[in-house]
């Protein structure tokens, strides 16, 4: 048997708990994380405590004092952590006690660690939700500057990674960041479902003290009371749609840095990314890697990887709070530190980003991307678009085997195909013209895309 330890809730056993057993489900080397949360929701339960005479405001007041004290030691790193008294929760109590004596025992009136975890991790994880919308603010913010400057810019539109039909670099660049907003909009929604007070579930009945939940809602800032106790104590619901959320923003991110990867290399030379944002080779002199975009496609495996963990965890617990559930914070902040790190290295990556113009340009010319616009073109002047299709794809096979672009074709050679071409067939195949083309609402138009980019800092404002 390895050393003894005793605990704050020891009454009812025997014998101690086992030394190896108290380091084995002790929780304080990663839940200490929420100390501020913790002494947040425990100057409001004093509070509310005091308010409603169920402890003196006198032992009220001292509570509270002895709990700012704790705090300001934690911030001078001077706070001595115990795994012998398992986590946040028993840590700041136990301190709370040794410094304003018996009266601190008091705190625990009318509440129990179950209620106050989920109230901690909720009171945390609505702090990381709002960074993480400031963050997300901040890289489309970037993105919209980066569009602002390329919408004249024009490049390749892909399907099957095959050339399909010319954009610009601002229009791709405002498709990121339609897929941010959809991310911060989850969020958003999902912050109102963090945002409910468990405290006051107590275990997982409910207490026979008279407490008064409003008023520590009130005191934290929630915007609404956990309307059962079993469920209160024992959701983390709100910890796996987080964590959905995550993964989806990490796919995005993922797909992004997909691109800048292609598109950074010699074989397409689309982009330059900032040195800073690079490594080199040990062996190789040459080599620039794309290392910021290769970490964040790796990591959306990771965030995945925790929402699978959340959802497993919590697949096959019966009512109300089990121990099962010490295991959703390692998860949920390592998801947290995820995004938070990949967001900053994006929002300072990608608004420098610096796109190769004369190679875009020469890829685009390169896949005949102006077919779709002379068959809308022969559409226009009365053929069927069926028949149209076909006329285009002769047109191409011709180009092809010349060696040409479908804008290097004779007008001659074009009208062997149809009659209905006329030498104005020559504005639809210039890739400007293709552009300028689809003029409507989403569509590749410059003075379109001028107006997602506005429309764009109105939504994020």
């Amino acid at each position: 048997m390895t050393e003894q330890t005793s605990s704050m809730w020891g009454g009812r056993f025997s014998e101690a708990t086992d030394g190896f057993v108290a380091e084995f489900t002790a929780s304080v080397n990663f839940d200490k994380r929420m100390a501020k949360q913790d002494i947040q929701g425990s100057i409001a339960h004093a509070t509310m405590l005091g308010r409603c005479g169920i402890i003196t405001s006198e032992e009220s007041d001292l509570i509270i004092s002895g709990l700012k004290q704790v705090q300001a030691e934690i911030d001078a790193g001077q706070f001595q952590w115990s795994v012998a008294l398992e986590d946040v929760h028993m840590n700041v109590e136990s301190r709370l006690t040794a410094l304003i004596g018996d009266v601190g025992k008091k705190l625990h009136t009318g509440r129990s660690r179950n209620d106050q975890v989920a109230t901690d991790i909720r009171l945390w994880l609505r702090d990381e939700t709002d960074n993480i919308l400031a963050l997300l603010k901040r890289l489309q913010s970037g993105l919209l500057d980066l569009a602002d400057k390329h919408t004249t810019t024009i490049m390749p539109g892909f399907t099957h990674l095959q050339t399909a039909q010319p954009v610009s670099f601002a229009h791709h660049v405002m498709a990121w960041f339609e897929m941010l907003v959809r991310d911060s909009e989850r969020f958003a929604d999902t912050r109102h479902r963090i945002n409910q007070m468990p405290l006051g579930s107590a275990a997982l009945a409910g207490t026979t003290y008279p407490i008064d939940r409003t008023i520590t809602a009130e005191l934290l800032g929630f915007e609404g009371i956990c309307q059962n106790s079993l469920d209160a104590v024992s959701d983390r619901d709100f910890a796996i749609e987080f964590t959905a959320n995550a993964s989806l923003l990490m796919m995005h991110l993922s797909r992004m840095s997909e691109e800048i990867i292609l598109w950074m290399s010699a074989q397409f030379g689309f982009v330059v990314v900032p040195d800073r944002f690079c490594t080199g080779s040990s062996i190789m002199p040459q080599k620039k890697n794309p290392d910021v975009p290769e970490l964040v496609r790796g990591k959306a495996a990771r965030v995945f990887g925790q929402l699978t963990t959340l959802l497993t965890l919590m697949k096959n617990q019966p009512l109300a709070y089990n121990k099962d559930n010490q295991e959703d914070k390692e998860p949920l902040f390592d998801c947290v530190d995820t995004i938070t790190g990949s967001l900053l290295a994006f929002a300072d990556m990608l608004p420098n980003l610096v796109p190769n113009s004369e190679n875009m340009r020469a890829a685009t010319m390169k896949g005949y991307a102006t077919a779709t616009d002379l068959a809308d073109y022969l559409v226009k002047k009365g053929l069927p678009f069926r028949d149209a299709h076909e006329v285009v794809g002769k047109a191409v096979a011709l180009a092809v085997q010349t060696g040409v672009d479908l804008s290097e074709l004779s007008l001659a050679q074009l009208q062997s195909f149809s009659p209905l071409i006329a030498d104005d067939v020559f504005d639809c195949l210039t890739l400007e013209g293709s552009l300028q083309a689809r003029d409507h609402l989403g569509g590749t138009a410059p003075n379109q895309v001028k107006q997602a980019i506005i429309r764009g800092r109105q939504r994020i404002s």
